[in-house]
Parts: C-alpha cells; structure tokens; sequence
C-alpha cells in the first residue's frame, strides 16, 4: 500500500488545525474561568527567543496554505504574500498584527481549512517531483514535491503545532494528549 501526496497532507492539516482550533477554544474558556484577560495567553512563549502563541498559530496556518497552493499549482497573489508563506518567515516585522483573540485566531485557522477543503485529490496526487519554490524577502528556495512536503513541511507543521500546543499546556491550560490527536481515527485489525 503507499500513501499519497494528498493523503500525507490535506486531510493531515484538516484535522490537525481542527485541533488547534479546538485547543484555542480551551484556553480560551481557561482564561475566563480564571477571570483573566486572554491577551496574556496570546503573547506567551516557550523562551524568550522563540514567537508567542498568537504567532506560532499564524504560522501554522500560512505554511499549510502556501504548502497545499504551491502543490495544487495554484496561482499566488505575490510569490511573498504572508497568507502562503511557508515556515520561512524569521522575523517578528514579517507578521501582519491582526490577530490579536482566540476568536480571530481561531477563524483564521478555519478560513484556512476552508481553503483546504477546496483543494482535490487530483490536484496534489503526482506532485512528487513537481518544481516548489518559496520566495521571502527577495530569497527562494527550490524543492521537488515529495521532499517539500515530506522534509520541509511536515516537520515545521508539527513544529508550530506542538510548540503552540505546549505553550497553552505550560500556562496551565488543561490540555491532554487527546485534545493533540483528536477523536482516534485508527481502525482496529482483529489478531490473525
């Protein structure tokens, strides 16, 4: 059996954004019960060199839509629009400010999966060699599909992820492993 270039993608940062949309949605709550502004969560990180939250989410969402663009062959508005970046932004001056709540955050993480359900099978599947490129800051890196997606992508995904995951878990948001992976989607196979 083999997976494909859409399987190993697209439903994989659909339900993963589900996710962080429902952890978003956690803290959130965890915040007002404490009766506390949210914003502090917002601007939390892991050290002191590392993006907060609000950022790591942003990140997380652009990849996945500059990422599953560039392998459907879909027209960008500018080689460097920030909303199809892909993991390479290094600069704090190369984030737009304007998510600044779980609510605008979390409708950016569904505007993103909205995105991704437009995006067919037949579009990614066969890209495995497909020339990428990502440009920023006058900057492009050249991949091939397989690779792009397989050791660039996928590792920053669950990077951002599980950093955004582990910063609302260090503030104390009561957050398990289960809130990370989502309802089980494995199917169990009878002992032979």
């Amino acid at each position: 059996m083999t997976i494909s270039m859409y399987q190993a993608s697209v439903p994989v940062f659909t339900r993963l954004l589900g996710n962080c949309a429902a952890f978003l949605q956690k803290a959130e709550a965890y915040a007002l019960t404490r009766d506390t502004d949210a914003y502090p969560l917002l601007e939390q990180r892991l050290a002191p060199d590392m993006f907060p939250l609000k950022i790591q989410v942003q990140i997380l969402a652009d990849g996945v839509r500059g990422c599953t663009a560039r392998l459907a062959r879909h027209e960008l508005p500018a080689p460097d629009d920030w909303r199809f970046a892909v993991f390479n932004r290094g600069y704090h001056q190369d984030f737009h400010e304007s998510e600044q709540s779980f609510a605008t955050l979390i409708a950016y993480l569904r505007d993103t999966v909205d995105y991704l359900q437009t995006i067919r099978p037949e579009e990614i599947n066969g890209t495995e060699e497909l020339p990428v490129e990502v440009t920023w800051r006058g900057n492009t890196r050249h991949f091939q599909g397989l690779p792009f997606l397989r050791d660039y992508v996928l590792p920053n995904f669950y990077f951002h992820l599980t950093i955004s995951y582990a910063i609302l878990r260090i503030a104390g948001v009561p957050l398990g492993k289960q809130d990370f992976e989502g309802v089980p989607v494995y199917v169990s196979v009878p002992a032979s």
